[in-house]
C-alpha cells in the first residue's frame, strides 16, 4: 500500500501549515516504504509514500504529472483493469511515460473528469490537482478499503491516508464520544465515522471537487451507491447457472489481482474463503507462495492442518507460523503504531505477524477478506435465516431461554461458544430486524454503553 497527504491553504494564516507537508508525509513511511515525493504550488501541497508494486522504477514515482504537467496525482491503491483503458488510450492517442496503472488513472482523467471512476475496478484513495483550473479532486474507493481522512476550517484543508500524518499537519486532538460510544458497541469504527471531533472521513463511494481559491469545501459527492433492491427479483437465473457466474466472476477478479511486478503469494487458513483463491490463485502461478499461522498454546483455534491439506491439494510452497500467546504480546505495542483510533478485535495482532512473516518473500498476499460480509457467512446470517424461516428451532430456543441465562458462554471451547450464540439468538428472537442485526453486530449490548 501506499500513502498519500495533502493541505490547501485559503487563506495567509492557512499558508503557514504549508511547511507541514514533510513531516506529514514521512509519518506515512510505513505505508510507503519504497519511495516518496512532494508538490507543491501557490497554496497547495501534496505529499506521497510508495509501495512499489506495479513498475517499480523511479519514473513511476508520485506525484505524478501529465506530460503537460497541468495534472498531478497522488494514488493510494490499485487499478485492476488498468491495461484494458491504456490500450485504448493509446488509440487515441495518448503517449505513455510508465507501465504503471497511475498514469492511466491521471489520463482517464484528464479525459473524463470525475466520472472515470466508474471505468475504474480496483481500491484506492487518490487526490488529482489541475493546476490551469486550480481544482483539487480527492476520491475514495466504492467500499473504502482505502483510508481517506480530511479536516477544514476557515483557513485550511487536510487531508492523509492516516490520521497521524493529519496530527502532524497541526490537527488538535478533540474526543468525540458519539465515535467513542460506538466503538464500545462494536469494538471497531465504521469507515465514515472518526474518534476525532474534528476529522471527518470520506465516505465510500464518495468524491469532493474543491475550488482550491474559494474558502469553502464542497458537499461529499456519491459516484456510487449500493443499488436498491428491495422487493426486487435479483436474478431468473437457475442455481446452477448462479453458480457458474460467481465461479467465474471469481476467477476474473484473482486473475485481475495477480498483475504484479514484485513477488506474489496469498494467505491461506485452510476456511473456504481463502482456500477458494488459493486453488484459482494456482492455475495462473507455479508453486504459489502460501502463508499461514497457527497457535500452540489454543489447539481450539489452529487451522493448519486445513491449510496444509489444501496447500498439498494446489501443490503450493506453503508456509506456516506457529504463535504463542507470548508471541502476540511481544507485538502488542509494535501493531499499535500501525493504529490511528480505537480497534479491538485480537486478530490483528494474527494478521500483524503474519503479514510481517509474509513480507519477508513477498510484497503482495492476495486473501479472502470480505467474502463472508458478501456471501452471508457469519452466524448472525444463519441466525437471521433461521429466525425468519424456521418458527419450531425459534419457538424452542426461546423457550429455553431462561435456562441458558443460567450459564456463562464464551469463545474459548466448542460447547461455551455454541452456548454463547444460543444465548445471544434467544436475547434477541423478539427485536425487530433491524434492531437483532445491529445487536448481533455488537460486541455489547446498547444498555451496557450508555
Amino acid at each position: 500500500m501506499c500513502g498519500i497527504a495533502g493541505i490547501v491553504a485559503f487563506t495567509k494564516s492557512g499558508e503557514t501549515f504549508l511547511e507541514k507537508i514533510s513531516t506529514a508525509t514521512d509519518c506515512l513511511k510505513q505505508r510507503g516504504p519504497d519511495d516518496s515525493g512532494i508538490y507543491k504550488d501557490a497554496g497547495l501541497a501534496l505529499g506521497h509514500r510508495r509501495l512499489s508494486i506495479i513498475d517499480t522504477s523511479h519514473s513511476a514515482v508520485q506525484p505524478m504529472a501529465d506530460v503537460n504537467e497541468r495534472f498531478y496525482i497522488i494514488f493510494n491503491g490499485e487499478f485492476f483493469n488498468y491495461k484494458t483503458h491504456k490500450a485504448v488510450l493509446e488509440k487515441e492517442g495518448v503517449v505513455f511515460r510508465t507501465s504503471s496503472d497511475t498514469e492511466v488513472l491521471l489520463n482517464l482523467y484528464i479525459k473524463h473528469g470525475p466520472a472515470c471512476l466508474d471505468k475504474v475496478n480496483g481500491f484506492f484513495a487518490l487526490a488529482i490537482y489541475d493546476k490551469l483550473k486550480r481544482t483539487l479532486f480527492i476520491a475514495r474507493d466504492r467500499m473504502g478499503v482505502k483510508p481517506l481522512n480530511y479536516y477544514y476550517d476557515n483557513d485550511k484543508l487536510f487531508f492523509a491516508s492516516e490520521i497521524k500524518s493529519m496530527l502532524a499537519m497541526g490537527v488538535q486532538k478533540q474526543l468525540d464520544t458519539d465515535a467513542m460510544h460506538l466503538y464500545f458497541q462494536l469494538n471497531y469504527l465504521p469507515p465514515d465515522v472518526s474518534i476525532f471531533k474534528n476529522i471527518k472521513k470520506l465516505k465510500p463511494g464518495c468524491f469532493m471537487l474543491i475550488n482550491v481559491d474559494e474558502n469553502k469545501i464542497p458537499a461529499e459527492d456519491a459516484y456510487y451507491t449500493l443499488p436498491d433492491q428491495k422487493n426486487q427479483i435479483l436474478s431468473q437465473n437457475t442455481f446452477e447457472v448462479a453458480c457458474k457466474n460467481v465461479s467465474r466472476l471469481l476467477d476474473e477478479a484473482v486473475q485481475l489481482r495477480l498483475v504484479s511486478d514484485v513477488p506474489l503469494g496469498a494467505f491461506l487458513s485452510g476456511g473456504l474463503d481463502s482456500s477458494v483463491i488459493t486453488a484459482l490463485a494456482s492455475k495462473y502461478v507455479d508453486k504459489l507462495n502460501t502463508f499461514s499461522i497457527g497457535f500452540t498454546d489454543q489447539p481450539h483455534f489452529d487451522e493448519t492442518k486445513y491449510a496444509e491439506i489444501i496447500a498439498k491439494k494446489f501443490k503450493t510452497n506453503h508456509h506456516a507460523f506457529r504463535l504463542t500467546t507470548n508471541d502476540l504480546f511481544n507485538v502488542l505495542f509494535d501493531m499499535l503504531d500501525y493504529l490511528d483510533e480505537p480497534f479491538a478485535d485480537s486478530s490483528a495482532l494474527n494478521v500483524f505477524i503474519l503479514c510481517k512473516e509474509t513480507r519477508k518473500q513477498v510484497t503482495v498476499a492476495l486473501s479472502g477478506d470480505g467474502a463472508d460480509e458478501l456471501f452471508g457467512g457469519y452466524q448472525k446470517h444463519r441466525a437471521e435465516w433461521i429466525i425468519r424461516n424456521n418458527n419450531t428451532l425459534t419457538s424452542i430456543i426461546k423457550f429455553i431461554a431462561p435456562v441458558l441465562s443460567r450459564f456463562q458462554g464464551s469463545r474459548q471451547g466448542k460447547f461455551s461458544n455454541k452456548l454463547r450464540q444460543l444465548q445471544r439468538f434467544s436475547n434477541a428472537a423478539n427485536l425487530t430486524s433491524q434492531e437483532r442485526y445491529w445487536q448481533w453486530c455488537s460486541i455489547s449490548l446498547q444498555r451496557e454503553t450508555d
